[in-house]
């Protein structure tokens, strides 16, 4: 099954967020049929923060190798690197050029704004002509950057959708209203990113969401794994809960 049709199945696609090779084969050999990256985990792994801009040569890296897993892949690009419109439609022709399925393109900026509509809809055309074949997830931010702003968020769908995004991404989404007016403003599917405690899957397949993404969960749930485990090597225990994303980008700061 092509990772488009992977969205239009009877449940929603679960798509698990990988850091390295292992991680994602690991993902592999359990099952899922498509995984994803997160660019938290390929930022912090290499000792960088998240959503700088400055994780290139590391996302192209794991992407390459990821394209060895018998299932599609799709990589998350954060704004693509770079404000040049051409650099950005290259980098996504790079990348299916390895033959990746996918990527997650978003309009959040590292000073916490968004990108100005008219120049992220130029991107996400420009990069369906260079690589038609790759299913373009247009994610934006006006949930996860701040104050909840639904009629941006339906405006930006609407006019990613039109521009020729594949399906559309809004982070932090959580209510039942918001996700429906999402869901009819922008035609195309539904990406929506699982929140412990905020969204349940069995909900999200109620509403008509197409896709799930954990994000950076399970990097920081691997990560709370390895610190516990160390720590249980004498006998310690104690509570130690798992990492926010705030917190990981922290300890590479620190």
């Amino acid at each position: 099954m092509s990772f488009h049709d992977l969205h239009h199945g009877d449940r929603p696609l679960l798509l698990p967020n990988a850091w390295d090779f292992a991680s994602g084969a690991a993902l592999v050999k359990a099952g899922f049929p498509a995984v994803g990256t997160t660019s938290l985990g390929v930022a912090a792994a290499a000792g960088k923060t998240d959503a700088a801009g400055d994780t290139r040569d590391e996302t192209v890296a794991l992407a390459r190798v990821l394209s060895r897993l018998p299932v599609p892949v799709t990589v998350d690009i954060e704004g693509g690197f770079s404000t040049r419109v051409a650099d950005v439609a290259e980098l996504v022709t790079e990348l299916a050029s390895f033959g990746i399925a996918g990527i997650n393109l978003e309009d959040g900026r590292a000073d916490g704004t968004l990108a100005p509509l008219d120049h992220q809809t130029t991107v996400i055309a420009a990069v369906k002509r260079a690589a038609p074949q790759v299913f373009l997830n247009a994610r934006t931010d006006t949930f996860w950057l701040g104050d909840p702003d639904r009629d941006e968020t339906l405006r930006r769908a609407r006019a990613f959708a039109d521009a020729g995004a594949d399906g559309i991404f809004v982070p932090g989404i959580v209510d039942d209203a918001d996700l429906r007016a999402v869901l009819v403003a922008a035609e195309v599917p539904l990406n929506v990113l699982f929140m412990p405690g905020k969204t349940e899957y069995e909900r999200l397949a109620r509403l008509g969401v197409h896709r799930v993404s954990t994000g950076s969960l399970l990097f920081r749930k691997a990560l709370q794994a390895a610190v516990v485990t160390a720590l249980g090597v004498t006998g310690e225990s104690g509570d130690h809960p798992a990492l926010s994303y705030g917190d990981v980008q922290g300890l590479v700061r620190d």
